[in-house]
């Protein structure tokens, strides 16, 4: 069994404030400590349910040297491979391969969620809504749109609660999701220990690769529109020139293709 593992800071136990996922603030180290602990946990639930290649991509933006390379090499588990990619979505080669399973770690709900913590989508990007298709996403929705190109099913979310409904919401209840944290605002939550995390996360990664036709790989369907709301009009201004994208109006851009993977290329890279 071949088990990707794609994480992200903000929907760690313990993690709550922006310095702790931000490159260089004080706080930083202890976020990338808790994060590659997480990680961890799940990489030792695929191994104990008989993985036997996990690779983990690490996709949190935390600026300078360290976006998309926040977890701890020298304490990642030795049963796992990992990806340092320089552009988000960019690296597909261990999905192109087939890949059985994707195992989702320390999401976070999408932009606008009432208890979300640290809700957002897309670092940098400036985004107060995106759609596939009619249908609402966060990154959690963009990953599994991802892995769905390539047919591979995602099996377990973990974050705060409303990340876990998001989850559910969009791949069903098959889904297996752990809880670690329960918002109260954007910027505080009641939280389990990050042990206690940490043994649940390990559970819930052996529990989802246990029945691998538990959910369905996710095709946000063909043709697809993607449809992005900014905040303001620098990047709607920037993408207007690109092939197959329009503008609709002052905040917003739509690309269109047969797949989603094409309409995404279209403008996102």
């Amino acid at each position: 069994m071949r088990v990707h593992v794609i994480s992200d800071m903000e929907g760690v136990a313990g993690i709550v404030k922006w310095e702790q996922v931000s490159g260089g603030e004080a706080l930083y180290e202890e976020g990338r400590r808790l994060y590659t602990q997480e990680i961890n946990a799940a990489v030792r639930g695929a191994k104990a349910a008989g993985a036997r290649e996990i690779v983990v991509m690490d996709c949190h933006g935390a600026g300078k040297g360290w976006t998309f390379n926040s977890l701890i090499p020298e304490e990642l588990d030795p049963g796992c491979e990992y990806v340092v990619q320089d552009e988000w979505t960019e690296y597909t080669e261990f999905l192109e391969q087939g890949c059985d399973a994707a195992l989702f770690v320390g999401m976070h709900a999408r932009a606008g969620t009432t208890k979300g913590v640290m809700a957002h989508t897309i670092s940098g990007r400036d985004y107060q809504n995106l759609w596939f298709n009619d249908t609402l996403v966060g990154e959690t929705g963009i990953n599994a749109a991802l892995c769905g190109t390539w047919n591979c099913p995602v099996l377990l979310v973990t974050g705060d609660e409303a990340t876990c409904a998001e989850g559910r919401d969009l791949l069903g209840d098959g889904l297996t999701t752990v809880v670690v944290k329960h918002g109260l605002g954007a910027g505080s939550a009641r939280m389990l220990t990050p042990g206690r995390a940490r043994e649940l996360i390990e559970d819930g990664a052996k529990r989802a690769l246990a029945d691998l036709a538990a959910v369905a790989p996710w095709n946000p369907g063909s043709p697809c529109e993607i449809k992005a709301e900014f905040k303001n009009t620098i990047e709607p201004g920037k993408l207007r020139f690109r092939a197959g994208v329009e503008r609709v109006d002052d905040r917003t851009i739509v690309s269109r293709a047969d797949t989603w993977w094409e309409a995404w290329q279209q403008y996102y890279f």
